[in-house]
């Protein structure tokens, strides 16, 4: 029987399980309820495990024949900050929280190749099975890193997957270089002179040069990068002032910086430096500016893209496996791992219509019936990387 067969005939259990996680969300580095069942499920199967990796994290060990060379393969496990809106008998039970991105299902398609693997165990070398905390911008995989994760589990290459809500249902994109965008955050606070509204002339207005200071951000994209790459700078948030007739003595603006490499997003930094400098002579006012890198670029190593891709070719066929896909403008701190080792992230497709709908929003759901295709393609990735001579 192949995998997705296999798999195939635990659809039912493995969609209980998909939907327990989902039922009981938990956030960044407090999954406790979900590492602690995949921790069981792993010994369950006979596989070595590890827990409390980067706080939360779960690190499972399967071997197999007696070769040397190791992978490993990563789901993440956290859910978001947000309410759930559907109505479903596996809706979240936790006010305020919500798996919102699919990472119940990356969970229990990792957990049904780990069922697989354990079960048959017919590759050569060591499979790591890495359950990740705190994805969601609160840095998860920075922290296994710091915790050992690759001196603990000495990996070759490292691997993940992310379903993609508005891709058919099985599909897989694979991108030869840039996946995903770097994220980082900006804080800038402008200091005036506060006046009577009627007298203006008698005081330094922060509102104004704050304004033209939005004004001249929007330019960066448009007048400071070669228009070759492909960046995002968004001013998300102004505030300034408390009543109609004073104005204020401070405005703040805080935004986003998205690129998908680290000297176009270095570029940027020191332009909005030089704007908020403009800004504070042009105006006369004080300026005060943060920059704080995130995220970095999810960067996909050609060799193993090229790989990858020709597993998910092998899996589903040719016309379902997209390798010109275009990259997302969202950040994944898989990031951090691709700075350490080769390796590729792929995405695979939710659906487009029931169980669909876009990562974050509030309607979401991971469709069940990928879990066989992503369980699959874990296996085949195992076998191409570790085969039996």
């Amino acid at each position: 029987m192949s995998a997705i067969e296999t798999v195939r005939s635990r659809q039912t259990e493995l969609t209980r399980l998909r939907r327990d996680i989902h039922a009981h969300p938990e956030l960044a580095f407090a999954e406790h309820r979900t590492a602690e069942l995949v921790a069981q499920h792993l010994q369950s199967l006979g596989i070595e495990v590890h827990r409390n990796i980067g706080k939360t994290g779960v690190v499972g060990v399967v071997r197999g024949g007696s070769g040397t060379r190791a992978i490993g393969l990563r789901a993440d496990m956290d859910a978001l900050p947000m309410q759930e809106r559907n109505t479903f008998e596996h809706r979240s039970r936790h006010t305020g929280c919500m798996h919102a991105c699919g990472h119940d299902g990356h969970t229990t398609m990792l957990l049904a190749a780990a069922e697989v693997l354990a079960a048959q165990r017919d590759f050569d070398g060591t499979v790591y099975l890495v359950f990740q905390p705190a994805e969601e911008g609160e840095g998860g995989a920075p922290a296994m890193i710091a915790d050992g994760l690759f001196e603990r589990f000495p990996m070759a290459s490292i691997f993940g997957m992310h379903n993609w809500p508005g891709m058919t249902a099985g599909h897989f994109a694979v991108h030869a270089g840039p996946a995903m965008a770097s994220a980082d955050r900006f804080d800038i606070e402008v200091r005036g002179h506060g006046a009577h509204a009627a007298m203006p002339h008698l005081g330094t207005d922060p509102v104004v040069a704050a304004a033209a200071l939005v004004q001249a951000i929007q330019t960066i994209t448009s007048r400071t990068l070669d228009p070759l790459d492909a960046a995002v700078v968004s001013t998300t948030m102004f505030n300034a002032g408390e009543a109609y007739n004073v104005i204020p003595d401070r405005a703040t603006l805080a935004g986003t910086v998205r690129a998908f490499s680290e000297p176009v997003a270095a570029r940027i930094e020191a332009r909005l430096r030089e704007l908020c400098a403009g800004v504070a002579a042009g105006f006369g006012v004080e300026v005060g500016f943060d920059y704080r890198r995130g995220y970095p670029p999810t960067v996909n190593s050609l060799a193993e893209a090229e790989i990858c891709a020709g597993v998910a070719t092998a899996l589903v066929g040719a016309q379902q496996v997209s390798r010109d896909a275009r990259p997302s403008m969202g950040a994944e701190d898989f990031a951090f791992f691709l700075q350490r080792k080769p390796g590729c992230y792929v995405w695979i497709g939710n659906g487009t219509s029931e169980g669909g709908c876009m990562l974050h929003n509030p309607r979401y759901d991971f469709n069940d019936e990928i879990i066989p295709i992503g369980a699959a393609y874990w296996v085949g990735l195992v076998h191409k990387l570790l085969p039996r001579a």
